[in-house]
């Protein structure tokens, strides 16, 4: 518990902001991401409007963890079979795709940080109910928050739900603690059992992002050193919000006026605080 740091009110304030001008982004981006465009576009659009509009910084670029090159771009691109990480480039979308947009901010020093898929053209039934799914599974997971719940009640809702649908849940990426630094403690698994790990408290943030494989939940690394796709090339979807732990349950800090709403089964839940 002593590592996780515990947001102080000023803290929290700058990451309404933060979180709101993440999730601001991908309300701008979702026109674009259509049929014909690259990646790469889609980068550098993303990465002007923080820049220019927002006065915000793209969190990814250059960032560099301990045994990773320095990530080149300003958000990720996560197509059809990519997990995440995904690099943006010269790839074009084309009817069918689904993609994630993972985007990361630096606004006053704190971090917003949230993702979103989106269905190209025509999806396939597949990719409609996986991302639907998933959607599910990250709403699940916030559920369960609230003081004196643990993180594993998060990851346990989250496993429950996906593997119930048929799905599989990803190990080796989790959610995480995130303020002034962009990854702290603590680490956020979607799948687990309740009642175990960290117990929540008031002025937690952390991010809730699950990532659900249509197959196997086994991974593969490209050798740019950051995509990660599904070892046996099935589909994967992501989506996340960043939350805070209140007095009385959670405050997703990840909105703005294009975010999708909750699912009903959420919004009709009373004891389920979100904050806009």
């Amino acid at each position: 518990m002593s590592s996780i740091s515990i947001k102080t009110p000023d803290d929290i304030t700058g990451m309404r902001i933060a979180g709101k001008l993440a999730a601001e982004v991908l309300d701008f981006i979702a026109p674009h991401v259509k049929v014909g465009v690259t990646t790469g576009e889609l980068d550098r659009l993303c990465h002007e409007y923080m820049i220019n509009v927002q006065g915000s910084i793209p969190a990814p670029l250059n960032y560099c963890p301990p045994g990773y090159t320095p990530y080149p771009k300003a958000i990720c691109t996560s197509i059809n079979d990519v997990i995440c990480h995904g690099i943006p480039g010269d790839k074009v979308l084309k009817s069918g795709d689904a993609i994630n947009l993972d985007i990361t901010i630096i606004k006053d020093g704190y971090h917003g940080d949230t993702s979103r898929m989106f269905l190209v053209g025509e999806p396939s039934i597949l990719a409609r109910r996986l991302s639907l799914i998933t959607y599910e599974c990250m709403w699940l997971g916030i559920s369960k928050i609230k003081p004196g719940a643990h993180l594993g009640d998060i990851g346990f809702a989250i496993q429950q739900h996906a593997e119930k649908s048929g799905y599989s849940v990803v190990r080796e990426f989790c959610g995480h603690g995130i303020g002034k630094v962009f990854h702290e403690e603590p680490q956020v698994l979607h799948y687990g059992h309740p009642g175990t790990l960290e117990e929540l408290a008031p002025g937690m943030v952390f991010t809730v992002e699950p990532m659900i494989n249509a197959g196997r939940r086994e991974i593969r690394e490209m050798g740019d050193g950051w995509t990660i796709k599904t070892k046996d090339r099935s589909l994967s979807a992501q989506w996340e919000h960043m939350i805070l732990v209140t007095e009385t349950g959670y405050e997703v800090l990840t909105v703005s006026a294009g975010m999708p709403p909750p699912p009903a089964f959420i919004a009709n839940t009373p004891a389920s605080l979100v904050t806009i």
